[in-house]
């Protein structure tokens, strides 16, 4: 027998005797394209663009118009006026001026009581809702009015002469000291009411004072309070200092010396 023929019969394949060319097989292979699979496929650059600018324009204006993140940035009652008059040297925009407290309130009264007392202060007898238009509780001390808007009303109430009671006023404390001061200089002072300002300071001390007061109050509490009894802490009837300027000191009491002159002599007992 050949030397060839003496391989064991468990090492001949089927291709035994046949010879190939390696580069003619790899050439084959190479010809094949690779099957396609789903997921990598390559992100069109048209895409990539106009994701860049969806980011970029969305930056610029979160940091325009963003408000510094702050709570009270959409507030009525912190957004201050804009003056479209001529500024300083003819043309431009003057800067914006603050608000006084009864602008402000304006702007919390329309926000949270307009819906019940109405626009024009005169509230709706059919509702329920009584008038602070002329109204005594408005008119009178501030300690009432402040007392029913921190604390709310339930029952009937009589205002002008008419009996209101069958709708229930809510608290209105959550809304903080100046914005409750701010609504009741407004409501005061509107619709030809002649109500003295209130401060923050005083509402502040109202709050401490009305803390155990778990409900809300009735017709016959507000009764049992004085018509012109004040909130500690301010002057009634003074009108309060624009923004920017300080409250003008008051006269010296009564059987006081005025004060003395650089260079005067003291008085002769």
């Amino acid at each position: 027998m050949n030397g060839s023929d003496s391989a064991p019969l468990h090492r001949q394949g089927m291709d035994y005797g046949e010879s190939e060319d390696v580069q003619k097989v790899h050439a084959a292979i190479q010809r094949e394209k690779q099957e396609p699979r789903v997921g990598l496929e390559p992100l069109s650059l048209w895409l990539i663009g106009i994701y860049a600018l969806a980011v970029f324009f969305g930056g610029a204006y979160l940091g325009r118009f963003s408000g510094s993140f702050s709570g009270n940035s959409l507030d009525p009652g912190t957004v201050p006026t804009k003056s479209h008059g001529p500024g300083p040297g003819g043309g431009g925009q003057q800067p914006q001026q603050e608000l006084t407290p009864a602008e402000r309130g304006k702007k919390v009264f329309a926000a949270n009581c307009a819906v019940c007392h109405q626009a024009s202060g005169l509230g709706s007898q059919s509702q329920g809702y009584p008038p602070l238009a002329g109204s005594e509780i408005t008119n009178g001390g501030s300690r009432r009015a402040a007392m029913v808007v921190m604390k709310g009303l339930q029952g009937p109430i009589t205002v002008k002469g008419q009996q209101y009671g069958s709708a229930v006023m809510q608290p209105w404390e959550s809304l903080g000291d100046q914005k409750v001061a701010d609504v009741l200089t407004y409501e005061r002072q509107e619709w030809g009411n002649h109500g003295g300002p209130v401060t923050k300071e005083q509402i502040a001390a109202l709050r401490k004072e009305l803390a155990n007061h778990p409900a809300s109050f009735t017709g016959p509490d507000l009764e049992a309070v004085p018509t012109d009894a004040n909130l500690p802490g301010g002057e009634e009837g003074a009108a309060p200092p624009k923004p920017g300027e300080q409250a003008k000191p008051g006269a010296p009491p009564q059987g006081s010396a005025p004060p003395a002159t650089p260079g005067a002599q003291p008085p002769k007992p």
